[in-house]
């Protein structure tokens, strides 16, 4: 199909043809014949009908010019005339709007989102259909195309279904989503999330929960759904406003999080009056009343019976884990109640026994899904037990626009901590212009927040690697958590205030941006680097999910993934559910339908948006000995878990990645060195 213009473009004939028959496609199924074809071109371009067809005028004007302003005046939804053509034309074009949908291959995903897609392209919208089970497929540049597509969208329809729940590439697209919006188009992106209800009810990550309580919410349950959903669709696109900015807010003293899922026309557009089948008295999968649903941030709502959040407060009545329980699928943290938690030694008791220190530091380090943010969680965990005020925050869930200097991330910061303590914001009262963000933010804390509260502060920070995005603030940021915990072994009279914040510092790995070795915090308090399991660690979690399995087996397992925690829990919990055996997971593992094919095609994506990575990468899987490189790229293929070191070079962490990536990735010439080949 010929590229259609956006709507801010000027229209040549063909290109206005090429969008008049799509219209009248996508409403008859048929396209434009030759000559409707030949009146349109002429009737664009002002010619008679004497011109456009001097042998039979007439016939053409009373007969085939009148039916082809028939059907284009039904796609248009006005009268159109020679006359009026391109008009009407442009008029359409200036409504239509580019739409993602965005689903995966399992039924009834599929089958809907071709639904959709064909309803609102027969309204004259332009569709991009983003299945994540094939967006990676056809190699780096038309992966790159496929993505520019998707980032162009005014609107993403999001199918959320089990599938889609557990995905690790919605996550990825999402955020990327939100970062290009808030960056180019100084707006939050148009989410519509439609929950498809299956007989069995499905949690949603923390992550995934806090992109959804920014989103419209809509429920299909059976394909009678289909055509009011349609309607209400519609009518969201036409007539809706994107969400505003957190900033706007912040100036105000309100958090962003306070304001999730505030669609300033939405929340009116899904009242039950405007959409009835949005809002059924029950949602069954779910078990959530229609008054939960119709609040702004419903995704929340729909998410609370899923006890996977930062929340430390929320275990304390429940009794200790079983040692056997039944299966979980991996989504995310490990619930605190989970009996498949595997306790690190002897890093899990350091921590807890770390936080009980006045001015405590902790930094947790580890690639992605090594159990980061579930250790931090029960540390805060520990920490509400002791009396403390126990703070998760979350830097992924911060707005790109927050990072866009240090004086907004500094107020971010203070205002996230002043809500979760339930007092009120007050910046204008401690902010001042005579001195630098960092002087500020430190008399919030030493005026404010700290006197306020009797018990330690603890505020763990997830996900801080963002900040490493930004060389502008990355330095006054970390400084300033040095500074901190340094106050606390002054001995000053301050000293004793600032022993009462104890922080925990998470992130990937090392930052690649030098510091200055005086202001990191990252070469003080006490490092935790998480690795991959041992073979006792796999073995034990073997057992726990009542797996009798001898060592031969578990050595298997663990050449195909080491002991990565993540992957280790998806295969044992398949197993378990004998959907597949080890023999076939093994034959399965490093194909697209395989279980681990959403994980793998996440990395493949990454890698596709930065070709130096890729072929580097390749280089070390072409090679079975350690590839030495350059320190950078060693770096960010380890902060991405696809390597580790070994020696002075990098081998490719497990099989699964070698054998998948091996077929997928191609190999450039080498200017790497190789162990014994140099």
């Amino acid at each position: 199909m010929t590229p259609l213009p956006r709507n801010n473009a000027v229209m040549d004939a063909d290109a206005a043809l090429e969008f008049a028959d799509c219209l009248v496609y996508a409403h008859n199924n048929k396209h434009l014949n030759d000559l409707e074809r030949q009146v349109f071109i002429g009737s664009w371009q002002g010619k008679t009908y004497e011109e456009i067809y001097p042998f039979k005028a007439e016939y053409i004007e009373k007969s085939v010019a009148y039916r082809l302003w028939q059907k284009l005046s039904s796609v248009l939804g006005e009268k159109v005339t020679k006359k009026r053509l391109r008009g009407a034309v442009e008029r359409a074009l200036k409504q239509q709007k580019q739409i993602s949908v965005i689903y995966r291959d399992p039924v009834p995903d599929a089958k809907l989102a071709q639904s959709l897609s064909e309803a609102l392209q027969a309204s004259g919208h332009r569709i991009f259909a983003a299945n994540l089970d094939t967006l990676t497929q056809g190699g780096a540049s038309w992966a790159g195309q496929r993505e520019a597509d998707l980032m162009q969208s005014d609107y993403f329809v999001l199918l959320l279904s089990p599938a889609m729940a557990m995905s690790e590439m919605v996550i990825e697209i999402l955020q990327r989503i939100w970062d290009r919006h808030i960056h180019r188009y100084e707006h939050k992106p148009w989410l519509i999330a439609i929950h498809l209800c299956p007989e069995a009810p499905f949690s949603l990550n923390h992550d995934l929960r806090n992109y959804l309580a920014q989103a419209s919410q809509a429920l299909w349950k059976t394909p009678a759904d289909e055509a009011q959903l349609i309607q209400d669709l519609l009518q969201i696109i036409q007539t809706g406003n994107p969400p505003p900015l957190a900033n706007a807010m912040l100036a105000n003293g309100i958090d962003a999080d306070s304001t999730k899922g505030l669609l300033t026309s939405a929340e009116a557009a899904l009242g039950r009056a405007a959409f009835p089948n949005l809002f059924e008295p029950t949602v069954p999968c779910l078990g959530i009343p229609n008054a939960i649903l119709a609040k702004p941030d419903a995704a929340l709502a729909l998410a609370a019976s899923a006890a996977d959040a930062l929340r430390v407060d929320s275990i304390a009545d429940q009794p200790p884990p079983s040692p056997v329980a039944d299966p979980e699928l991996p989504r995310g943290q490990v619930r605190l109640a989970s009996a498949f938690y595997v306790e690190r030694s002897p890093q899990d008791s350091l921590c807890h026994e770390e936080i009980l220190k006045p001015g405590a530091l902790i930094r947790i380090k580890a690639p992605r899904q090594m159990g980061k943010t579930s250790l931090m969680a029960r540390i805060l965990y520990q920490a509400g037990e002791q009396g403390y005020q126990a703070i998760p925050l979350s830097f992924q869930h911060a707005d790109q626009e927050i990072f866009g200097s240090l004086k907004q991330l500094l107020q971010w910061l203070c205002v996230r901590v002043a809500r979760k303590l339930r007092l009120p914001p007050r910046l204008d009262e401690f902010w001042t212009d005579t001195y630098g963000s960092k002087d500020n933010c430190t008399a919030y804390f030493e005026d404010y927040l700290l006197p306020e509260i009797s018990t330690p502060l603890v505020l763990g920070m997830d996900e801080v690697d963002r900040v490493f995005q930004y060389p502008a603030i990355v330095d006054d940021f970390f400084g300033l958590l040095r500074a901190w915990y340094e106050e606390a072994g002054y001995g000053s009279h301050q000293s004793s205030l600032w022993e009462k914040l104890r922080l925990i510092v998470v992130h990937s790995t090392e930052v690649y941006i030098p510091l200055d070795i005086n202001q990191s915090p990252f070469n003080v308090g006490l490092p935790i680097e998480l690795q991959d399991f041992t073979l006792a660690q796999v073995t034990d979690l073997a057992h726990r999910h009542g797996l009798q399995w001898h060592a031969d087996q578990i050595h298997q397992l663990m050449d195909l993934v080491g002991g990565h925690p993540y992957l280790v829990r998806v295969a044992f919990y398949y197993i378990v559910q004998q959907q597949l055996t080890l023999e076939k997971l093994l034959e399965s593992a490093p194909t697209e339908s395989g279980i681990y094919g959403d994980h793998l095609r996440r990395h493949l994506w990454n890698l596709h948006r930065n070709d130096a990575l890729a072929q580097a990468f390749s280089q070390v899987l072409a090679h079975q000995n350690p590839v030495s490189m350059e320190s950078e790229k060693a770096f960010k293929l380890h902060s991405l878990g696809l390597v580790k070191l070994q020696g002075n070079g990098v081998i490719p962490r497990f099989d699964l990645y070698r054998k998948y990536f091996s077929d997928r990735l191609n190999s450039p010439p080498s200017n790497l060195l190789v162990g014994g080949e140099a």
